[in-house]
């Protein structure tokens, strides 16, 4: 599969995807660069996939990409994609997320992109 390198050693990129990644979970909705946004929508559907299953070893696949990070008070990152936006989309067969061109940012003109759950 052809992916973008985001001009980071593939550490850097892993971290930072598992965080944007974590983040979308969250937060349901993240602005980013575009080239981001692309890169994290492949992961954000495939993590949701997971969620849909449901089984202990689908929960254990999604747990090496997504970070143990409190999402509410009684429930982390993990918990929230399976209990809440895995079922939300049981009927849907596919693109779980959709990406929104904004503005460039100030600053250096980069290509924003908002990204959010369907």
């Amino acid at each position: 599969m052809a992916y973008s390198r985001l001009r980071r050693t593939s550490d850097q990129r892993k971290a930072l995807l598992r965080d944007l990644v974590t983040d979308i979970i969250i937060n349901e909705r993240i602005v980013t660069t575009e080239s981001k946004a692309k890169e994290l929508k492949k992961i954000a559907d495939k993590m949701v996939s997971l969620a849909k299953d449901g089984s202990l070893a689908a929960r254990r696949q999604a747990a090496e990409t997504v970070r143990f990070e409190p999402a509410s008070e009684t429930q982390n990152a993990l918990q929230k994609l399976f209990d809440e936006i895995g079922p939300r989309y049981q009927d849907r067969t596919g693109g779980y997320t959709r990406i929104i061109k904004t503005v460039p940012r100030r600053g250096d003109a980069a290509p924003m992109a908002i990204i959010e759950f369907v």
